[in-house]
This record gives C-alpha cells, sequence and structure tokens, in this order.
C-alpha cells in the first residue's frame, strides 16, 4: 500500500479581516524531502505552515499530514510534526543542556532518557562546548540551532522550518543549511519558508512560488529555471542619456534597472542570433552599449518574473 505524501493540501483557504490570504491551495510534499516555500510577506507561507501545524484553523478545503486530517486528527499531527519558527522558542535561563532536557521530559521521556537525547543533539548540532551555558549568552547562530536541536527531541517524521535563517550571518546559515541537508538524508520531510532564494536553490528538492494566496508554480530549481527564467542579457550603456533612450525603447521588457550602474537587463533566449538581434534593435548605431553580458537565469529571476517584484520588497510588511 503507497505510503500518503508527508503534506498534502486540496483546496486550501484562509481569510482575516475579509481579505484572502490562502485561495485554494493545493500541493503535495513528498516523504523524506526538502519543500522549499517562496513568496513576498504577505503571500501565505506562514499561514499555510500555522495551519499545518494546527495552530490555525483554516477556512475551507482539506489539509493532511503524515495522512492525518489537520482538523479532525490535531492530536495525531501534533504527535509526528515539530515547528522551528522565525524566532527560537528557548528558556534564556537555562542553559542549552537544561532546555533540550526539559523539551525532551516534556515528550514524555524518563529522566535518563532525557539526558541520553539531550547530548545526542548537542554533539549533533555542534553545541557540545556551551551546553553548560545560559542562552542568553548565546550567539544568534547558536541560538537557531539549540531551537532547532530542541524542535527535533521528539524525533518528529515531518518538520516545519519558517524563516530558520532570517537575521545569522553567512556562516551560521551555511551550518544550518548543512543540518538540514542532513535531516533530509535521515528520512525526515522538510518543509522549508524562506526569504532568500539561493537557499531555496541549495536545500531544495522541489520548490514552490506562492503569489497572492496561490501557487504560481511548482518544480525543481532547475525546472522553474528554465520555464520561467529564460536567459538575460545584461547591458551597460555608455552615459545617462543612452540609458534612458534604451530604457525607453525596451519598455516592459526590462526584467531589471539599475541607473546608477547604467545597467539594463532584458530576457533572452540566449541563442547567437537572438542576442545580435536584440543588440541591433537597442543599439543600431553601435555608440549606447559600452559592454554586455548574458547570464544563465536564477531564482531571483523566476520570482521577479512569476511575483512581479524582487524579492527583498516587502521585507518590512508583516508576516502572514
Amino acid at each position: 500500500m503507497t505510503a500518503p505524501p508527508a503534506v498534502e493540501t486540496v483546496d486550501l483557504c484562509k481569510s482575516y479581516g475579509g481579505v484572502a490570504v490562502l485561495d485554494r491551495l493545493t500541493m503535495r510534499v513528498a516523504r523524506g524531502t526538502v519543500h522549499a516555500l517562496l513568496g513576498p510577506n504577505g503571500a501565505g507561507k506562514t499561514t499555510t505552515v500555522r495551519i499545518l501545524a494546527t495552530l490555525t484553523a483554516p477556512d475551507g478545503g482539506t489539509a493532511r499530514v503524515d495522512g492525518h486530517d489537520v482538523v479532525r486528527e490535531q492530536r495525531r499531527v501534533r504527535r509526528v510534526i515539530s515547528l522551528a519558527g522565525q524566532h527560537a522558542a528557548l528558556d534564556d535561563g537555562q542553559t542549552g543542556r537544561e532546555n533540550l532536557e526539559m523539551m525532551a521530559r516534556l515528550a514524555g521521556r524518563s529522566r535518563a532518557g532525557a539526558r541520553r537525547r539531550a547530548a545526542e543533539l548537542l554533539e549533533r548540532f555542534d553545541l557540545v562546548d556551551a551546553a553548560g551555558r545560559r542562552v542568553a549568552t548565546y550567539s544568534g547562530g547558536m541560538r537557531r540551532r539549540l531551537d532547532l536541536a530542541a524542535s527535533l527531541v521528539g524525533e518528529p517524521s515531518v518538520i516545519f522550518l519558517d524563516e530558520p535563517t532570517t537575521g545569522l550571518d553567512p556562516r551560521s546559515r551555511q551550518a544550518l543549511w548543512d543540518v538540514v541537508g542532513e535531516l533530509a538524508a535521515t528520512g525526515v520531510s522538510v518543509l522549508l519558508t524562506t526569504q532568500y532564494l539561493e537557499e531555496a536553490d541549495r536545500l531544495a528538492d522541489r520548490v514552490a512560488v506562492l503569489h497572492g494566496g496561490r501557487l504560481a508554480a511548482e518544480g525543481t530549481a532547475a525546472e522553474l529555471k528554465h520555464r520561467y527564467g529564460a536567459q538575460r542579457l545584461q547591458l551597460t550603456l555608455r552615459d545617462a542619456a543612452s540609458f534612458a533612450a534604451v530604457d525607453r525603447g525596451l519598455g516592459d521588457r526590462v526584467t531589471h534597472r539599475d541607473p546608477a550602474r547604467r545597467d539594463l537587463e532584458v530576457a533572452t533566449d540566449g541563442s547567437a542570433p537572438g542576442i545580435r538581434d536584440l543588440l541591433d534593435e537597442v543599439d543600431p548605431d553601435r555608440r549606447a552599449v559600452a559592454a554586455f553580458t548574458v547570464r544563465s537565469a536564477t531564482l531571483d529571476d523566476v520570482f521577479l518574473t512569476l511575483t512581479g517584484r524582487p524579492v527583498t520588497a516587502d521585507r518590512e510588511v508583516a508576516h502572514v
């Protein structure tokens, strides 16, 4: 008998104050994979996670985790999941070891079992040397690692990571990426929401882009780049007048503009004839373009194509 997917939503709906945050969202997360949810703030990422974690009830549709309905079988869902949110849920007054032992005891382990599990996780997350220190003295990266360790005390089969690396420095982010990769390798299913496209590109087996509460696109990072990114021709113009003229001529075909650097980008098929045609179109006299570069699409390009705005455009908007 085929096992159910780790996560499945069908026509999931949720509104706040008459505003639809999720609009018939349907998606599936395969077992033992990392599935990334991308989207600007307000797209519905955190609301999706809260519904799947039984923290918020949907207005319509269905959602299942490990085969269990998140509304009718909340207790069963809670037994198989763990949630690591955007802010570490730790007791600053306790040591790292005490935090983990407390979580293990709450999860039903004996005192000796809690000590063993805490020791395992401290070793796994490279926190042995800091185990006896109060969490208030931890760096941001150490706190995130401890929070993730705490979320694994109960050995969940599905873990939700809601923007886990927000605010971390590059080294701490890299360390957390390594841990997420290890989790998936052991069979844990990971649903990751993130604002960092490099993170999704690096970690995710599949990527889902949410926009306006709907699934705008889904696939592997490579598939999405091929389908929505195309190639990019970057033009550097000789002066401000040339920049303005070429920008005006290309109109809405421009995918990125940087007036300070006098750079414009436009989608292209990457072929030599296509690039020649574009250069002849924008610079028939060969006086306006100082340099050009052809580059492959990134997830940033996919995001911009699907949502109509850069990934950083809404950083100050409240999460929903």
